[in-house]
C-alpha cells in the first residue's frame, strides 16, 4: 500500500465519520424527544440521564473522530508534501 492510497483512505474515513457526527448532532438538536421516546421503550432511563449519556457519547465520538481520522489524515498530507 502506498502513501496515496493511505491518504485517500484516511480522507474518506474522515468524511464519512464527519457526516455521521453531523447527522448525530442534527438529531440531538432537532429530534432528541423522538430519540428519547424510542430509547425509553427499550431502556428505563430518566430524561436527565439520557441527555447526559447522549451528549457524552457525542463528545467521545468527536474526540475519537479527531484522534483516529482527522489527525492521521493531516499527518499523511504532511508526509506527502515533505516526501
Amino acid at each position: 500500500m502506498n502513501i496515496q492510497k493511505l491518504t485517500s483512505f484516511f480522507m474518506w474515513c474522515t468524511i464519512i465519520n464527519g457526516i455521521l457526527l453531523i447527522f448525530s448532532l442534527i438529531i440531538g438538536v432537532t429530534a432528541l424527544d423522538w430519540a428519547y421516546s424510542t430509547q425509553g421503550k427499550l431502556f428505563p432511563i430518566s430524561r436527565e440521564v439520557f441527555n447526559v449519556a447522549y451528549y457524552s457519547l457525542l463528545g467521545l465520538y468527536k474526540i475519537i473522530w479527531l484522534v483516529f481520522n482527522v489527525v492521521p489524515y493531516v499527518a499523511m498530507l504532511i508526509i506527502r508534501k515533505a516526501g
